[in-house]
């Protein structure tokens, strides 16, 4: 090849510059990009905000009606002492509120006359039995547990526990056991 006059190589290296890629400007970043409205919350802001959850919870319990007591004030809620004329200063959906907690309290009593009232807000309800409900956990890991060792009757989640099972020492398996409250004490 012959070599290349001044005015060629001139003509070369403008276009060696404006076919270069390194030398277009490229940012970081996508100009189009945000950062994300999404925040991540301290612990001191999710205890405060679990605390005020709580609270509300609580304050819609108190107007559960029947696992509320009436509060103390000298007005019957039986249904006896009716304000003859319309001087009484409570408003209509304090009345209706009032309504709905004696007509909830009188439902809860025919049904429960003794014990605990069960209901949606009430959590001294006692615990299923149904077998759907009981599920079975891993002695060792507390993982889901669909197997049993025959021979220790240690609930197991896999192999690799069911082999930690068969190289326990003597008299481990019995602590599991009493555990999970389902020992044999022979005497």
């Amino acid at each position: 090849m012959a070599p290349l006059t001044p005015a060629e190589q001139e003509n070369h290296q403008a276009l060696l510059d404006r076919l270069d890629i390194a030398a277009v400007s490229r940012p970081f970043r996508n100009p189009n990009w945000k950062p994300s409205q999404r925040r991540n919350k301290n612990v001191k802001q999710l205890i405060s905000e679990s605390s005020r959850k709580e609270a509300s919870v609580m304050a819609t319990q108190s107007n559960s009606g029947a696992t509320t007591p009436l509060p103390a004030t000298s007005a019957s809620t039986d249904g006896s002492q009716t304000p003859a004329d319309g001087t009484s200063r409570t408003n209509i959906a304090q009345a209706a509120q009032n309504l709905s907690t004696l007509v909830l309290e009188k439902n809860a009593r025919a049904a429960f006359t003794s014990g605990p009232a069960v209901t949606y807000t009430n959590i001294e309800s006692a615990p299923s039995l149904h077998p759907s409900q009981q599920t079975r956990y891993c002695d060792i890991t507390g993982l889901p547990a669909p197997y049993t060792d025959p021979k220790t009757r240690l609930r197991y989640h896999d192999k690799e526990v069911f082999s930690v099972i068969r190289t326990l020492g003597q008299g481990v398996p019995e602590s599991y056991l009493e555990l999970r409250a389902a020992h044999v004490v022979l005497k």
